[in-house]
């Protein structure tokens, strides 16, 4: 299935895999320099010492949330071309709470274990089997769960058709949603840090 840019450039098909390739190291190049390759980095945010996980996925989601609201605009890449998987909510729910613990206990996401492992981090490799036999169980034992994973099938859903607003109207929402989320965390931050230092 040809991705959106493809469709907007008209691209060849090794075109496509190769600035897949190029965009998929720099995007681990990125993680790694935002600190992502280390688990202590990335768990310290459910500790409230350091939000750096927050502002960098946020700071991403709106810059790519911005760019295609004006490319489908222009009509240059129609938000139509963009693949997006059907919503389950209730598996979906369930699903994102057993990754935030996974999170939590193992200190990474199955992407930064990733760029963990291409920096020589052990754990991560420990964690990424984990994901891989975790996956393999799931697999084997499908039919078991199908009657849950297809619970409260909702079908394709943007969040501003599902409110019956304005595309506009929810990118900017998103957007001072961010800068709300950057100012508070970075009060949080002030606070656990006034603690730590007051109990040494």
């Amino acid at each position: 299935m040809e991705g959106p840019l493809s469709l907007a450039l008209n691209l060849s098909s090794t075109a496509e895999s190769v600035s897949g390739l190029v965009c998929g190291i720099g995007f681990g190049f990125a993680l790694e320099r935002a600190g992502f390759g280390r688990a202590d980095n990335l768990a310290s945010i459910f500790y409230g010492r350091d939000f750096r996980v927050l502002r960098v996925m946020f700071s991403a989601i709106v810059t790519a949330m911005i760019g295609l609201y004006f490319l489908d605009l222009v009509g240059f890449m129609p938000i139509g071309n963009i693949g997006l998987l059907p919503t389950y909510l209730l598996p979906q729910l369930v699903g994102g709470l057993m990754l935030g613990a996974g999170f939590i206990i193992g200190g990474y996401c199955p992407g930064t274990s990733v760029v963990a492992i291409a920096s020589g981090k052990l754990d991560a490799a420990v964690f990424l089997s984990g994901i891989f036999f975790g996956s393999l169980g799931f697999m084997l034992s499908y039919d078991a769960f199908a009657a849950f994973h297809d619970k409260t099938q909702w079908g394709r859903v943007l969040l501003h058709e599902f409110l019956h607003v304005p595309s506009g109207v929810m990118v900017l929402a998103v957007a001072l949603m961010a800068v709300g989320a950057f100012w508070g965390t970075s009060k949080i931050e002030a606070i656990v840090r006034r603690r730590i230092g007051g109990a040494q």
